[in-house]
């Protein structure tokens, strides 16, 4: 499934309890070629970035890392399952995992927004 991820900003819709997005943070996703970069932040996530190379279905295979509120650096990795939806946007389906802290995991979504 061929899916460009350039430009999209994307909003959870619905996040696991140990997770630290909500629906105020804001995802914005840049590509080039194979390679998608984002800066996220909102809600308790003071500044975040991520880095994921394209599968050729069109899964992300992701890294992340983040300050939180508390003052605490969080990192992870993250696969997203793309769904396009009727009206064209992106959701992404969600399976992560902490590298740091307790190493849990979890399970969100995400979906393409206008802003």
């Amino acid at each position: 499934m061929k899916i460009n991820y350039n430009q999209k900003i994307f909003r959870p819709v619905v996040n696991s309890d140990n997770g630290e997005v909500s629906g105020e943070t804001t995802f914005y996703y840049q590509q080039h070629d194979q390679i998608v970069t984002g800066s996220y932040g909102g809600g308790e996530i003071l500044l975040g970035h991520l880095i994921a190379v394209v599968e050729p279905d069109g899964c992300l295979d992701m890294r992340y890392h983040h300050l939180n509120r508390a003052g605490e650096l969080q990192t992870g990795v993250c696969r997203s399952v793309p769904e396009i939806l009727p009206n064209g946007k992106i959701r992404l389906h969600e399976t992560w995992r902490w590298t740091s802290g307790d190493g849990s995991t979890g399970h969100s979504i995400i979906e393409e927004v206008d802003e």
